[in-house]
């Protein structure tokens, strides 16, 4: 991974152009293959890492096995309050399909999942690091990702390996607001395969695959940010559309940009 500490969001529009429009080039000098697009992630503290929420809420490594034990048992109750019916695969059959589109459904509403969230826009991703910074803090984080860089895909037992969804799943339509993609990371180790961290997978440039930088800016930059993405329309409404994303979009507009003219 590497680090970036930039003074301003005009350095951070600068270095997204630059990283944007330089294709990757292969330190042997190999044709390039399949380079798939940016992808972008805003936290509102530097010093988090990238973690799932299933990471943050049982902090020990699970078994895909057993996730999907656990999602199916819910499925009733989840029936039952939606009034729809969740067709999931049994759990002997998790081994043919791990189930990424139901667990997309869960991540959106809520429930520990071992999908790490991210958007194709960064104009997006800048908006959830900003958003939610305390004004007492140092610093925001924007990740941009590229899983692929032109030098194929691999991966090798007991090691793991990130692998991304693509946009096309079904989900809320928060999905398409917030043109969200999706990543897990998994590792086969003592014939079965578990979920891992994203951190521990990311290389360099070199490495063609699974590329990961992290940009971080002054919390100070807040008011000017979400002021100017606003100005375009990005905001907690346009992202959720709903009447409590309308309300703290009325209320940053009078009680945050009207207080700070």
């Amino acid at each position: 991974m590497e680090l970036v500490d930039l003074s301003s969001w005009e350095d951070f529009e600068e270095r997204l152009k630059a990283l944007t429009s330089t294709p990757p080039q292969l330190e042997d000098g190999a044709p390039l293959g399949y380079v798939s697009p940016f992808l972008f992630r805003g936290q509102a503290n530097h010093c988090w890492r990238l973690t799932t929420t299933l990471e943050r809420y049982i902090q020990e490594r699970m078994s895909v096995k057993r996730y999907y034990r656990t999602i199916h048992a819910a499925k009733p109750q989840i029936e039952t309050f939606t009034g729809a019916d969740w067709s999931i695969l049994t759990p002997p059959e998790y081994e043919e399909w791990l189930a990424k589109q139901d667990m997309v459904y869960l991540r959106h509403h809520g429930f520990p999942s071992p999908l790490l969230d991210w958007t194709r826009s960064p104009y997006v991703a800048a908006y959830f690091a900003f958003v939610g910074a305390s004004e007492a803090g140092e610093r925001v984080a924007i990740f941009a990702f590229r899983e692929h860089a032109g030098a194929g895909k691999g991966w090798i037992k007991k090691q793991p390996h990130i692998e991304t969804l693509g946009p096309y799943v079904r989900s809320h339509k928060r999905h398409f607001l917030q043109q969200s993609e999706y990543s897990i990371c998994l590792v086969y180790d003592a014939d079965t395969w578990f979920f891992a961290n994203h951190e521990a997978v990311c290389g360099d440039a070199q490495s063609g695959q699974d590329i990961l930088w992290k940009f971080t800016l002054p919390v100070s930059e807040k008011l000017k940010v979400l002021r100017m993405l606003d100005g375009f329309n990005l905001n907690s409404f346009s992202l959720f559309a709903s009447e409590e994303a309308l309300m703290e979009t009325m209320a940053l507009r009078e009680l945050y940009f009207r207080a700070n003219r």
